[in-house]
C-alpha cells in the first residue's frame, strides 16, 4: 500500500463522520425552524386569551382560565427557546437538566396529541361545542391542534440531532453495553416500576375497551371519545415502557439500545405529564367530573406520577453506567483527524 492510499484510508472515516454530523446539524436547524413557525400561532392565541381577547366562551375570561392560558403561553415560549438551543452551538453548553426536564415533560404532553391528532381534534371541537362554545372556537381549536402537532414532530427531531451531538454514547451500542455500577439497585427499581406500569397500563386499556370495574356507575355517560382515546394511549405507552425498562436492565429482548431507551423515555413522560395535567385540571372550579370512581382516580393518577418519575430515574442509572463504559471506548476508536498545516511552513 503506497503513501497516498494510506492517507486516503486514514481520512475516509473522518470524512464520513463529518458528513453524518453535517446531516444531523441540518436536520436540527430545519426542525427547530419548523417548531418556531408552528408554535407562534399557538403562543399568540394564548397571549390573546390571557389578555381577555377573542375568548371562545365567557367562562374563559375568569381568573383561573387566564392563569392556565398564561402558563401555557409560557410553555410555548419555552418551546421556542428550546428549539433555538437545539439548533445553535450555545445550546450544547446549557446544563443537561435544564434541557432534559422540560423536554421530558413536553414529550408526555405532545406525543399523544401527535399520534391521535386526526381523531382528537374533531373530538375536542365536538366536546367544546356541546359545552356551548362559540362557532369561532372550532377554527381556533384547529389552529391550536396544528401548532401542537408541529411542535410534537419538530421538537423531538431537533432533540434527536442535539442529543446525538452532545451525548453520542446514549445512541451507540447494544443493550448489553455498560458497566454494572448500579445493577442491583436499578434492577430492583426496574422490576417494581415495570410491574406497576404493566398493571396501570392494562387497567387503562381495560377501561378504554369498555370495562366498567373501577368506574363510577353514575358517571358512565361521561366516557366520551376523548376520554377513551387518552386512556388507550396512556395504557399502551405504560405497557411499552414496562417492556423497555426490563430490556434495558436485563439486557434481553432487543439488540439496539436506542429502541427500548426511547420507549422508556416516552412512556415515563406520558405517564407523568398526562397525570400531572389531569391532577391540575381537576383543581379548577369548572372541572368536568371524571368517569372513574374517586378512589380509583386518585390511585391511578398518583401511580402514574410516581411510576413515571421512577421509570425515568432507572433510565438515568442505565445511562450513567453506559456513559462510563462507552465514553472511553469511543475515545479510543475515534477517527484520526486530518493533519493541520504547519504555520512555519516546515514539515
Amino acid at each position: 500500500m503506497d503513501a497516498d492510499t494510506r492517507d486516503r484510508a486514514r481520512k475516509e472515516p473522518a470524512l464520513t463522520v463529518n458528513a453524518t454530523a453535517s446531516s444531523w446539524l441540518t436536520l436540527r436547524r430545519r426542525a427547530a425552524s419548523a417548531v418556531v413557525v408552528a408554535v407562534t400561532p399557538y403562543l399568540l392565541i394564548k397571549v390573546a386569551w390571557t389578555a381577555g381577547l377573542f375568548l371562545p366562551t365567557a367562562q374563559m375570561g375568569e381568573s383561573g382560565w387566564r392563569a392556565i392560558n398564561a402558563a401555557t403561553a409560557a410553555l410555548a415560549a419555552a418551546a421556542i427557546v428550546l428549539a433555538m438551543a437545539f439548533s445553535r452551538p450555545w445550546g450544547e453548553r446549557v446544563p443537561a437538566w435544564l434541557v432534559a426536564l422540560p423536554v421530558w415533560v413536553a414529550t408526555g404532553l405532545l406525543v399523544p396529541v401527535v399520534l391521535l391528532a386526526p381523531v382528537l381534534g374533531p373530538a375536542a371541537v365536538a366536546r367544546d361545542q356541546e359545552a356551548g362554545a362559540a362557532e369561532v372556537w372550532s377554527h381556533e381549536q384547529v389552529l391550536v391542534m396544528v401548532s401542537l402537532v408541529g411542535v410534537g414532530i419538530g421538537l423531538p427531531l431537533a432533540l434527536v440531532g442535539y442529543a446525538r451531538a452532545r451525548w453520542p454514547w446514549a445512541f451507540s451500542g447494544t443493550v448489553g453495553a455498560g458497566r454494572n455500577h448500579t445493577k442491583q439497585l436499578r434492577t430492583t427499581l426496574a422490576r417494581l416500576a415495570a410491574g406497576g406500569a404493566l398493571a396501570l397500563g392494562l387497567t387503562k386499556i381495560y377501561w378504554a375497551s369498555g370495562g366498567v370495574l373501577g368506574l363510577d356507575a353514575d358517571r358512565l355517560h361521561l366516557r366520551d371519545e376523548w376520554w377513551h382515546l387518552l386512556s388507550l394511549s396512556t395504557g399502551v405507552w405504560a405497557v411499552l415502557g414496562a417492556w423497555g425498562l426490563l430490556v434495558t436492565t436485563t439486557c434481553r429482548g432487543a439488540s439496539r439500545f436506542v429502541v427500548p431507551m426511547a420507549a422508556v423515555w416516552t412512556s415515563s413522560s406520558v405517564m407523568f405529564a398526562q397525570n400531572l395535567y389531569s391532577a391540575l385540571s381537576a383543581t379548577r372550579a369548572d372541572a368536568q367530573p371524571a368517569p372513574e370512581h374517586p378512589l380509583a382516580l386518585v390511585l391511578t393518577t398518583d401511580a402514574g406520577l410516581v411510576l413515571g418519575a421512577l421509570m425515568v430515574t432507572v433510565l438515568l442509572f442505565v445511562l450513567h453506567d453506559r456513559r462510563i463504559a462507552l465514553r472511553g471506548r469511543d475515545a479510543t476508536t475515534a477517527p484520526i483527524p486530518p493533519a493541520r498545516p504547519d504555520p512555519t511552513g516546515t514539515t
